[in-house]
């Protein structure tokens, strides 16, 4: 009969359906190993970071907590972990677990950072400076114009002020820079000690915590 496709056609039309199948499956598969990839984060430990910082951004700390504590049991020393909680200690006024974990982030950044690691770079700066305006809200303002030259050393362009967007998030008019607080405390230990002033309320409670 006529009109009728042979075996070989007929083969020929599943070989192509199989490989177009195949092609689309490919490519199906890929993307959903992106996106996964991506959820997860390419290092043990982002995926809940990530977790960690949208609920922090919302305010609930201890939610935020949790998530953190989770990316430490998957990796220990995750240096985004370990900023996030000292940001929330910081921010509920529990200073001696914030010092804490500042000054335990920059001991292990310090000898464990690579030189071409920005990020890292970023990280150790900003703890340097979160550091800072802990030591400054405890009023030992030399220890404190320490961290913050430190911080401005490491990375003076991430110390001048948080971005648009952080601005947006976190601040209410204008916002108070390490970079900013560090010359006005050194400006002041230049004067005679009984001619110095430390604390304006009004620009102190500008001040901006930092997490890369």
């Amino acid at each position: 009969m006529t009109g009728q496709p042979t075996s070989g056609q007929r083969k020929k039309a599943v070989t192509k359906r199989f490989i177009i199948l195949m092609v689309i499956l490919t490519v199906v598969m890929f993307t959903v190993w992106t996106v996964i990839s991506y959820m997860k984060g390419s290092m043990p430990g982002d995926y809940e970071v990530r977790q960690g910082d949208i609920l922090m951004r919302d305010k609930k700390y201890d939610q935020a907590l949790e998530r953190f504590a989770a990316a430490l049991a998957e990796m220990p020393n995750h240096r985004g972990a370990l900023m996030g909680r000292a940001v929330i200690f910081l921010g509920m006024g529990r200073d001696a677990e914030a010092e804490a974990e500042l000054t335990y982030l920059i001991d292990f950044l310090e000898v464990s950072l690579e030189p071409d690691d920005l990020t890292g770079i970023g990280t150790l700066a900003a703890a340097y400076g979160n550091r800072g305006i802990l030591y400054d809200r405890l009023g030992q303002y030399e220890k404190a114009l320490n961290d913050y030259i430190e911080a401005i050393r490491i990375d003076k362009e991430g110390m001048e002020g948080p971005g648009l967007i952080d601005k947006l998030l976190y601040s209410q008019g204008r916002t108070s820079s390490v970079l900013d607080r560090a010359r006005y405390l050194y400006e002041q230990f230049q004067n005679p000690e009984s001619e110095r002033v430390f604390r304006i309320p009004e620009l102190d409670e500008r001040q901006f915590m930092y997490k890369p």
